[in-house]
């Protein structure tokens, strides 16, 4: 049984919505695939027969599924990496999971040394975030910008996805990433919150993403917990 963990403000069936589209991109579902019977998925998922067509009718409006009369429902993979999930690459050890976002600062403050060029400001936003998938805490994330960004109409937005703050408020999307995984010592910020005392080696991923213009826009950092999550890419 695949492990939903919904949770959150966000409406069930647009979380079920996300999750499915989740996998799509993730190539877990894969394009032509007929998916369960209503009933059956809506088990699967623990929701109800209802809500998983209100999830339905939604990503058929997306372009993402076909639904043939008599027949089913079948997946209609798009190539979209405006998708706010394309990119996102993290998931439970026993399933996918829903992302979500906890901000725990957001600064403009100096450019380190060590930045790479991401813009022409000598200031920089510096945004930490805790990362969930569905209730389980998994991750750390440091992102930077550059600082000539006005990210005051955005505040409420930084406990979402932030690529979609990008693209409603700041006027541009990521179209490409680049990551190094590897392992690293939790910051010493993070550890309060995840109630430890010394630096734990974590999966650590770094990543430069770049806008649609091919201009370096973002540099960030993730560490997530082995025991709960992994770094996982599918391509087919």
């Amino acid at each position: 049984m695949l492990k939903t963990n919904l949770s959150g403000t966000i409406p069930l069936y647009m979380q079920v919505c996300d999750l499915l589209e989740r996998e799509v991109n993730a190539k877990i579902r894969l394009d032509g695939e007929r998916l369960p019977p209503e009933r059956v998925l809506a088990k699967e998922l623990g929701i109800a027969v209802g809500t998983l067509r209100l999830a339905l009718a939604e990503l058929t409006n997306r372009g993402m599924l076909k639904r043939i009369q008599g027949s089913g429902n079948y997946i209609r993979h798009k190539s979209n990496r405006e998708s706010i999930y394309a990119f996102f690459h993290l998931e439970l050890i026993d399933g996918i999971g829903n992302p979500s976002a906890e901000l725990i600062s957001a600064s403009r403050i100096a450019k380190p040394a060590c930045l790479p060029d991401i813009g022409g400001s000598d200031k920089a936003h510096r945004i930490r975030r805790v990362r969930h998938l569905g209730d389980v805490k998994v991750a750390l994330e440091e992102i930077w910008i550059d600082g000539k960004f006005d990210l005051d109409d955005g505040q409420n937005h930084m406990s979402h996805s932030l690529y979609q703050l990008y693209k409603e408020h700041l006027g541009f999307w990521i179209a490409k990433v680049e990551d190094s995984v590897s392992v690293a010592p939790m910051p010493d910020w993070g550890q309060p919150l995840f109630n430890q005392s010394d630096q734990t080696v974590w999966g650590f991923c770094e990543r430069l993403a770049w806008d649609q213009h091919g201009q370096l826009v973002e540099a960030s950092s993730t560490w997530f917990d082995p025991a709960k999550a992994r770094y996982r890419a599918r391509w087919k």
